[in-house]
Order: C-alpha cells, then sequence, then structure tokens
C-alpha cells in the first residue's frame, strides 16, 4: 500500500456530511476550594474556547483528511448558530446549504474543565424533529446538490437532535443510490433501524446491543458477525463497521469479517472518537473500496485523537506516518 499516492487521492474526494451539527464550549479553570454555599467545587475560569462539534466535527475530519466537504444541517438563528457558522467557514467547510430557523436553537455543549477532567456539563439543545417546511427544504438542497456534484460519500451524523427525521433518511439513501453515491451512517438509538440500504453501518457496541436488545457476553468475531447477521435482516446495508472501545473496531461485508485490534495509546478524552472513525472510514472506502484498509486506518484515527482533551480532528501528518509504521508490515 503507497499510503502516499492514496492520501493524494483523497484531495479529489468530495464529501457531504448530514446531521446534527452542534457548538462546543469549553471554559477552562482551576478548583482550590470547596463552595461556601454547595458542597461543590468553585471553578476559577481563565479561558473560554468554542470547537466544531457532532457532525461538524465529522466534516472537520474530512477536510483534516484533505476532501472537499459540505455539510447539511437545521440550526438556530441565534448568536451560537452565527459563531458555530464562523468556525466552520473558517475551517473551509462549505455551509451554504445549512437552513437558519428561527423555531430552534443552536445545540451548544458547555463543558468546564479543570486540571484537563471536565467537572460539568450544560446542554442548550432542541431536540424535537424539524419543521416540516425546514425538512423539504434541505431536502430539496441536498438532491440538488447530488445531481450536479456527484460526491463520493455522503456521510449520516445523527446525535437524535432532529435533523435526521425518518422521512428525511429514506429520501437522501435513494436519491444517492439513484446517482451511485456511497452512503454511511453513524446512527443514535432514535433512527437506528431507518437506514435502510445504507453501505455503511457504524454503530459502537452499546448502542448496538441496545437496539437489538442483546445481553452482554464474551465479545467474539462469532459473537459479531451474528449481530452482522441481526442488523443485515432489518437494513440490507453492505458492511458493519462496530466500534468496541479499548478492543477496536470489528467489520464485515459480506462473509469477510475481522477484529482490528486497537493501539497502545495514553488516552485523554475520548470525545469525538466516534466522529474520526466514521469519516476516516467513509472517506477511505469511498476511495479504495478496501473496507479493511478503511477499519484500520479509522481505527488508528480513532485512537490518535482519543490522545487529546476535548472534540478534535485527526491530524492528516500524524495518521499518514502512524500508518505507515503500523499497517505496512500487517499488511
Amino acid at each position: 500500500m503507497d499510503f502516499n499516492e492514496l492520501f493524494q487521492q483523497l484531495e479529489k474526494v468530495r464529501v457531504a456530511v448530514v446531521g446534527d451539527v452542534m457548538l462546543d464550549t469549553y471554559w477552562w479553570g482551576k478548583v482550590d476550594r470547596i463552595s461556601p454555599e454547595a458542597p461543590v467545587p468553585v471553578v476559577a475560569l481563565n479561558k473560554k474556547e468554542h470547537r466544531i462539534g457532532g457532525a461538524g466535527n465529522v466534516a472537520l475530519n474530512c477536510v483534516a483528511m484533505g476532501c472537499e466537504t459540505t455539510i447539511f444541517s437545521v440550526i438556530g438563528d441565534d448568536v451560537d448558530g452565527e459563531l458555530l457558522m464562523g468556525l466552520l467557514q473558517e475551517r473551509y467547510i462549505d455551509t451554504k446549504y445549512i437552513i437558519k430557523s428561527g423555531d430552534r436553537i443552536t445545540t451548544n455543549k458547555i463543558r468546564v474543565m479543570s486540571r484537563s477532567q471536565q467537572m460539568i456539563r450544560m446542554d442548550a439543545e432542541v431536540t424535537d424533529d424539524i419543521l416540516t417546511e425546514d425538512e423539504q427544504a434541505l431536502l430539496y438542497n441536498f438532491t440538488s446538490y447530488v445531481k450536479r456534484y456527484q460526491p463520493s460519500v455522503v456521510i449520516f451524523e445523527d446525535y437524535n437532535k432532529g435533523v435526521l427525521t425518518e422521512g428525511l433518511i429514506t429520501a437522501m439513501i435513494a436519491t444517492c443510490k439513484e446517482h451511485g453515491v456511497v452512503t454511511t451512517v453513524d446512527p443514535k438509538r432514535k433512527n437506528f433501524f431507518a437506514y435502510k440500504g445504507v453501505d455503511m453501518f457504524k454503530p459502537n457496541l452499546k448502542e448496538v446491543k441496545e437496539a437489538l436488545n442483546l445481553l452482554p457476553e464474551t465479545v467474539n468475531e462469532t459473537s459479531l458477525r451474528n449481530i452482522h447477521a441481526e442488523l443485515h435482516q432489518v437494513l440490507q446495508h453492505k458492511i458493519s463497521l462496530i466500534t468496541l472501545s479499548e478492543k477496536g473496531v470489528f467489520f464485515q461485508k459480506g462473509s469477510s469479517s475481522r477484529i482490528i485490534p486497537t493501539h497502545i495509546r495514553n488516552i485523554a478524552d475520548v470525545s469525538g472518537a466516534g466522529d474520526t472513525v466514521i469519516a476516516v472510514a467513509s472517506v477511505v472506502y469511498a476511495t479504495t473500496k478496501d473496507v479493511r484498509l478503511a477499519a484500520e486506518m479509522s481505527n488508528i484515527a480513532g485512537g490518535l485523537v482519543c490522545e487529546e482533551v476535548g472534540t478534535a480532528a485527526i491530524g492528516r501528518i500524524r495518521l499518514l506516518q502512524e500508518c505507515k509504521k503500523l499497517l505496512v508490515e500487517s499488511r
């Protein structure tokens, strides 16, 4: 595998990300006393930081891989929305198809941090399904985009915040099939089984066990193949890519399956690791159609971002170096 050539090919990949985009706010400070008003720590704030979260973080990872990236979402017509739009545009993510709605607020997850530890999280959000008119406008934008630009892959990033309705999911997948576009999804519980006919389905192990009402059991290739079979019976998808936390990732396509073990890392924070995994797996598979390579590279990428505190995009150069070091010999 010539990874230099592969990473150059990724610069020609056009990606669309559809889903719940959000703002991640970090308030950094230090704790040296307990409040006299209640048994809680007092955080002396010294820095505020805003980052791109949710589906935006998936888009950010795609841009970091060198791909031309467009995002489709609905946000609030508010100050947080303006701030988020600015952050996305600064990172060269195409935002012209994002719809601002006066009936919603922009999701903002505020984390109070001290010594790299999260003290508390406050979520400002609306999780109801988007209005019918916003749904229709988003579908019109998406259909027009797919017809005009023929993207290599569409990534559905579902955080159960209401952007991805069941009707929207069905219509968008149908549009992609009509135009030969690869589809991948990082699902959540509400619409877990709505992604029928998707190419790559990427839940984590906890999510898939809850969706299938499975009791805890030994995680091995046999049990995971059984999970794939149950999912395929409903979804009729091509590929299962299941993240297994510290155990790595599992993939199955047809009769071919494998558990890819994780590589030893100094874990600081797992926030956003799933975003990185779906982004890297999607663009690599869309480029090469090699599901094992996509699983291996996304497994490495997910581990790398866990070394940083908070949501963070993969470093392209670091990932290239790690792939050369860890995958050339194994393949």
